[in-house]
């Protein structure tokens, strides 16, 4: 039986966590006085990790079939390393501590991604209700943080996600290993499924999507605190994303059974092309910033369901743990931290209009990489 419940909490306060640390640590580092390129660089650890992380994790499930045990010790061992931001308040030593939460957090959620997909078999169009749960837990989370840093210190983020990380540990100790599966492609060298064009252009354009989303998630909320909006108001614009993207998520069956997964992805990365323009140039006009937040159902809803959808078809059997690590490492791990890492330059040396159209330039390579895969072939 699919444990529907215990993966749905699983998701719900991993991506709880997510909703404390995504919109709200920048402007907790910005509170201990570090530069912006101090913030990208700190905020783009995470990223860093995950193109090592998964992989090295996703080989060793692969070569042993214990992916929850791995998910457990890596949970524990997150909290450990993040509980060191209770006494750092130096560069290094937040550094040191964010990087070790940082590799074990990324070991995490592609195994139980692979977990997830594994329980659900023959109906892999069920991944959307579970993974919805995770964008509740981020809403709850947003919206619940964001009300309360108006009324007590920043500093309290911290235990605050520290008691979120204990939870996630607590979670994972219930959710079952998937069974095993077996396929014809597993005596092939997983290298030989990922040099296929196919293969190569989706984490390419992936590798591009979260490179554009990568100055959001570092600067949008320090963007909009500076134009005059508050953190509960911040908490529900984030919110709002979140909302339209667990819509995505309910609707996603019936999109996949009627578009291709590239179809929706490229779909998906024109909408990206413009929500960056509208945040960068549309920050003082409250209704773009609004619109340009309902796009995230767009730009990560649908592209990240219909990503799982294409590398579940692309990669079987025991490749399915290490195609989970390929995509989330060259992503939202190469993606993201080549992202992060030019926004947190770009955002002293050329403003946040500027950052936000470099955001939007990387989407559109994105775009015109899966434009050609998405074209019926001639005479379809």
């Amino acid at each position: 039986m699919l444990p529907y419940w215990r993966l749905s909490a699983y998701y719900f306060f991993y991506f709880a966590f997510l909703g404390a640390y995504s919109p709200y640590f920048g402007l907790y580092l910005k509170s201990l006085a570090f530069s912006a390129w101090d913030i990208g660089v700190l905020m783009s650890l995470m990223q860093v990790m995950r193109v090592i992380a998964p992989n090295l994790w996703g080989w060793l499930a692969d070569h042993t079939g214990a992916r929850m045990p791995i998910v457990r010790v890596a949970s524990l061992l997150s909290a450990l390393g993040f509980s060191g931001l209770l006494v750092a308040r130096s560069f290094p030593g937040v550094f040191a501590a964010v990087a070790v939460l940082s590799f074990f957090w990324g070991a995490a959620l592609p195994l139980v991604e692979a977990v997830t997909i594994g329980h659900l078999g023959s109906r892999p169009g069920g991944y959307g209700r579970i993974r919805m749960w995770g964008s509740l837990g981020f809403i709850a989370t947003v919206l619940c943080v964001g009300t309360l840093l108006d009324r007590i210190p920043i500093a309290f983020l911290v235990p605050l996600s520290l008691a979120i990380l204990g939870t996630v540990f607590a979670f994972s100790l219930a959710v079952p290993e998937s069974p095993p599966e077996r396929h014809d492609s597993d005596r092939l060298p997983i290298w030989q499924v990922v040099r296929q064009k196919e293969v190569l252009t989706l984490l390419l354009a992936c590798f591009f999507m979260s490179a554009a989303h990568a100055a959001m998630y570092i600067f949008l909320s320090i963007f909009l605190v500076d134009h005059g909006y508050s953190k509960t108001v911040v908490g529900w614009l984030w919110s709002l994303g979140v909302m339209v993207e667990i819509g995505v998520f309910l609707f996603m069956p019936r999109l996949l059974a009627r578009f291709s997964p590239r179809a929706i992805l490229a779909f998906s990365m024109a909408c990206a092309v413009l929500r960056f323009l509208m945040i960068g140039w549309g920050v003082a006009w409250p209704v773009v910033i609004v619109l340009a937040q309902a796009l995230h159902g767009a730009t990560f809803g649908a592209n990240h369901a219909a990503a799982m959808s294409a590398i579940g078809r692309l990669f079987k059997g025991r490749h399915h743990a290490r195609g989970q690590a390929l995509y989330s490492s060259l992503s939202f791990g190469a993606g993201g931290m080549v992202g992060g890492l030019i926004s947190g330059w770009s955002w002293d040396a050329l403003g946040g209009p500027i950052t936000y159209t470099i955001a939007s330039g990387f989407a559109l390579v994105g775009l015109l990489l899966m434009l050609p895969a998405s074209r019926p072939a001639p005479g379809k």
